[in-house]
């Protein structure tokens, strides 16, 4: 069992850090890519990163959306399951892209054109600067271990 102790409470020893983090995130919420496509692109950079904090907050959050658990549990497989939109895979695919940048120096053209038949250039640029900003958080909860409390999952 690993320790799940958290290691600093960063958000109050950097707090103008912190407060800077949540205003990035107010943008994001007043973005026009909607909520529920947000949701879903943080829970899968989270799955990639391993923070058990962020996805277990973004998949309450795609509950209390209305999202079923089937969508929500293939998620990690979204590439071979027919549950999500041709937006939503462009949307993914580009996340992925984003986290796991070794992995994608030769192929970020096509992942680019798909993006553009589905999302205006607005749309990209606030969609790129929203998995950065999880990849930010994300990286935060793994590196100070902030803990996930357990409770019942609606």
């Amino acid at each position: 069992m690993s320790n799940t102790a958290p290691r600093l409470t960063w958000f109050k020893i950097a707090p103008k850090a912190f407060q800077a983090m949540i205003a990035v995130n107010g943008a994001i919420e007043s973005s026009s890519l909607g909520k529920v496509l947000i949701d879903l692109v943080f829970a899968r950079v989270s799955q990639i990163n391993g923070c058990a904090y962020c996805l277990d907050m973004h998949v309450r959050d795609l509950r209390q959306q209305g999202e079923d658990w089937q969508r929500i549990n293939s998620l990690a497989t979204w590439r071979e399951v027919s549950f999500f939109s041709e937006r939503e895979r462009a949307a993914l695919d580009w996340a992925e892209m984003l986290t796991r940048l070794p992995d994608h120096h030769e192929a970020r053209d096509a992942e680019f054109e798909a993006l553009q038949a589905h999302f205006s250039e607005l749309e990209i640029v606030e969609l790129s600067i929203a998995i950065a900003q999880i990849n930010a958080w994300n990286r935060m909860g793994v590196g100070m271990r902030v803990p996930v409390a357990a409770k019942a999952m609606p």
